[in-house]
C-alpha cells in the first residue's frame, strides 16, 4: 500500500546527483559485493521507494545506507533514509507495544551498531565529510524528552538468545556473523578498563588519533548487546556503551565532524537511560550543549542544558551538578548576560566544594579543580567581550587552571593558554597576549584537535584590533601560515 512520498529518501537522493537508473545499478553492484547477488533493483523500484514510500525488503535498506554513506561522505542510516519498516522489538512482543515505546534496548543497540558500522566504513575509505546540518537544540530536546520522562527502564528479559527485530518474514535475530556472543563480568571489566585508556588518550592528545579505535570498540559493544545477559551485566554494558559513545562524540567534535558528534551524544544519552543512569544521560546531553556553544549557538545550548539538568535531577552528585552549571554559565556569558553568568558560576563553586560520601563516577573524575578553573576562565573570557569587569576574573582562573593541570592533560592546558592570550587581547595588553599566543603556538601541533585551532582562530580575530603593531602583525602572519586551510580566518 502506498504511504505517499518518502521525503527523507527524496532529499538525500537529490543531494547525490544520481538518476534513478544509476541508483538502481549501484544498489545491485553494492549488494553483490556484500554477498547479495540476488538483488535485481531497477528504475521503477527506485521510483516506488521515493514517490510512493514503498519500503524494500532486507537487505536493500542496508545496501542503500552503504551506498548513500559513500556518496555523501557522512554516515547515513536506514532511519535517515526513512526505510525502517518496524521498530525493533523483542521476539514475541506485539507490534502495538513496540509502536508505543520509541526507544527500547533492541532499538538502541541496532541504531548504535548500524551508525558505528557506517562511521567505520567512512574511516576506512578516507571519507570524512560533515555535509549535514546540525539539529537545533530544541529539536534534539524534543526528540529526547519523551524517553527521559518515560516510565521505567527496559532491561533484559529472562528469555535467552539474541534479540529480534520484526520483519515481513517474522522475527529475525539482530546479529551478524561477526558479532561477539554473550559476555560475563570479567569481559565487562576489561571493557570498562578500555574506556579509561581511551579517555586518557583523548585528554592528552585530542580525538584525531584514536577516534577510529573508540568507534570500533563501541561497535563491538553494540554487537554484544544484541545478546541476552543478566540484568546486572546488561546494565554495566549499557554504561560502557554510554561512555564510549560520549568519547566517540567528543572526539568527532574535536576533529570537526559535527553532525556525527551530535548523533553520538544522542546515542550516549539513550544508552545511559538503558543503564538507568540519568546523571550520565545528563552529562552526555551537556556535551551536545558545549558543541552548540563552540559553534556559536548559545540559545540552542540553553535548551539542551535545561534537558540535561532535568535528566540528571537529584540523583546527580554535587560535582556533576557543578559541571552542568559551568556549561549553563558559558551559554549565559555567550548571550552577554552578566548577572546570570555570575550567579550560575557562584552556584557551581558552591556545589563543587560540597563533600560527597562517595567517589565521583569514572566519567566525572576528569572534572577536577583544574577543569573547574578552566571552565570559569572560558566563561569569564566569553563574558569579557560584553562586560569588561570579567577580564581580571578570567585571567585569574586561566592562570590557576594552567598551574593545576596535571601531566596527560595537554589539550586542556593548551586551551587554557589560548583563553589567557584572548583575555589579554580583550584587556588591551598586546605584549602579554603575544607571549601567551606564542606559547600556545609552540604546543598546538602536539595535538590532533581541530577544536584547538577553532579557539586559536577566535584569538586570531581578537588580535586583529592590534594588527598595526609590528609584533602582532608578525604573529598573525605566523598563525595564518599554519592554520588548517578550511579553518583559516578570512
Amino acid at each position: 500500500m502506498s504511504k505517499g512520498p518518502n521525503a527523507r529518501l527524496a532529499d538525500l537522493f537529490a543531494l547525490t546527483g544520481w538518476s534513478k537508473g544509476e541508483l538502481a545499478r549501484l544498489v545491485n553492484r553494492r549488494g553483490a559485493a556484500m554477498g547479495q547477488q540476488q538483488l535485481s533493483t531497477d528504475t521503477s523500484r527506485v521510483r516506488r521507494w521515493i514517490e510512493q514510500g514503498e519500503i524494500p525488503r532486507d537487505p536493500v535498506p542496508r545496501v542503500l545506507a552503504a551506498v548513500f554513506t559513500e556518496r555523501l561522505g557522512r554516515v547515513v542510516t536506514t532511519e535517515d533514509l526513512g526505510l525502517e519498516r518496524h521498530r525493533p522489538t523483542r521476539a514475541g512482543t506485539p507490534t502495538e507495544t513496540a509502536a508505543v515505546v520509541p526507544w527500547q534496548p533492541d532499538r538502541t543497540a541496532a541504531v548504535l551498531t548500524e551508525f558505528t558500522g557506517m562511521d567505520l566504513m567512512l574511516n576506512r575509505r578516507g571519507l570524512v565529510g560533515a555535509g549535514a546540518a546540525l539539529a537545533a537544540g530544541t529539536v534534539i530536546a524534543d526528540n529526547l524528552h519523551d524517553w527521559l520522562t518515560g516510565d521505567g527502564v527496559a532491561h533484559a528479559a529472562e528469555r535467552p538468545g539474541p534479540r529480534h527485530v520484526l520483519t515481513q518474514g517474522g522475527p529475525q535475530p539482530v546479529v551478524d556473523v561477526y558479532d561477539a556472543g554473550p559476555v560475563g563480568n570479567d569481559e565487562v571489566t576489561a571493557l570498562e578498563r578500555s574506556v579509561e585508556v581511551f579517555r586518557a588518550w583523548d585528554a592528552s592528545r585530542g580525538g584525531g588519533l584514536q577516534r577510529k579505535a573508540v568507534v570500533g570498540q563501541l561497535n563491538e559493544v553494540g554487537g554484544i548487546l544484541t545478546h541476552r545477559h543478566s540484568p546486572a551485566v546488561e546494565r554495566r554494558l549499557w554504561t560502557v556503551a554510554a561512555n564510549l559513545a560520549v568519547l566517540a562524540g567528543w572526539m568527532s567534535h574535536d576533529v570537526g565532524l559535527e553532525p556525527t558528534a551530535q548523533k553520538y551524544f544522542v546515542i550516549a544519552a539513550q544508552a545511559a537511560k538503558e543503564a538507568d543512569d540519568r546523571p550520565r544521560a545528563g552529562e552526555a546531553i551537556s556535551r551536545a550543549a558545549r558543541q552548540m556553544l563552540h559553534l556559536g549557538r548559545a540559545d540552542d545550548a540553553l535548551e539542551l542544558m535545561q534537558l540535561a539538568q532535568a535528566s540528571a535531577g537529584d540523583r546527580a552528585q554535587p560535582r556533576t551538578r557543578a559541571m552542568l552549571h559551568t556549561v549553563e554559565a558559558w551559554a549565559q556569558a555567550s548571550l552577554g548576560r552578566s548577572e546570570a553568568t555570575r550567579r550560575v558560576l557562584g552556584e557551581a563553586e558552591d556545589l563543587f566544594v560540597q563533600d560527597a560520601d562517595e567517589a565521583p563516577p569514572s566519567w566525572m573524575q576528569l572534572f577536577n579543580e583544574a577543569e573547574l578553573h578552566g571552565m570559569q576562565a572560558l566563561v569569564y573570557r566569553t563574558l569579557a567581550e560584553h562586560d569588561p569587569g570579567a577580564v581580571r576574573l578570567a585571567e585569574q582562573h586561566a592562570r590557576r587552571a594552567i598551574d593545576l593541570r596535571p601531566a596527560g592533560r595537554e589539550r586542556s592546558a593548551l586551551l587554557d593558554q589560548i583563553t589567557l592570550a584572548s583575555v589579554y587581547w580583550i584587556s588591551g595588553e598586546p605584549d602579554e597576549a603575544c607571549l601567551q599566543a606564542k606559547l600556545a603556538m609552540n604546543a598546538i601541533n602536539q595535538t590532533s584537535s581541530l577544536r584547538t585551532w577553532d579557539r586559536l582562530r577566535e584569538m586570531y580575530r581578537l588580535a586583529g584590533r592590534y594588527q598595526g603593531l609590528p609584533e602582532v602583525a608578525e604573529l598573525r602572519e605566523e598563525i595564518d601560515a599554519v592554520m588548517p586551510q578550511r579553518r583559516r580566518q578570512v
